[in-house]
């Protein structure tokens, strides 16, 4: 995956601690990207009823609490897949090869396994976890 998923994380934080509905212009200019980038984000994101537009208003609103939103619930909409891929497998090795012929089966199972870790440390971890971590940041910085 690209960095839909840190953006869409990113982006769920600005509309969560939002007083009023986000623009995607106001999200794009704090993730750096533009705006067209967050709407794709966004109508993902909506697509799976975790935030709304109303129209004629302008802006995102967040549909579920921040504790309840999984990263891997956003991870699974934004990379529109149920498991978490991290690795990839190199193409075409050496059949004639000792290690080539074998290489794809035991890369395969241990990728798999430290992906399904990483699948359960995201299914723990909540959008309202990030925003913890971040308002600690944030507070570290202004005792500065």
């Amino acid at each position: 995956m690209d960095t839909r998923f840190s953006s869409a994380i990113h982006t769920l934080i600005m509309i969560a601690g939002a007083e009023t509905p986000m623009t995607s212009d106001q999200i794009a200019e704090s993730v750096g990207t533009n705006a067209s980038y967050i709407r794709k984000i966004s109508g993902l994101l909506k697509k799976q009823g975790i935030i709304e537009s109303r129209q004629g208003i302008s802006g995102f609103t967040l549909l579920v609490e921040p504790e309840e939103l999984s990263l891997l619930r956003i991870y699974q909409t934004i990379g529109e897949t149920d498991q978490v891929h991290v690795f990839d497998l190199h193409q075409n090795p050496n059949d004639e090869c000792i290690v080539g012929k074998y290489i794809h089966p035991v890369l395969t199972d241990v990728f798999r396994g430290i992906e399904k870790k990483a699948e359960q440390e995201l299914k723990a971890t909540t959008l309202a976890d990030c925003m913890k971590k971040m308002k600690t940041e944030i507070d570290k910085e202004q005792k500065i």
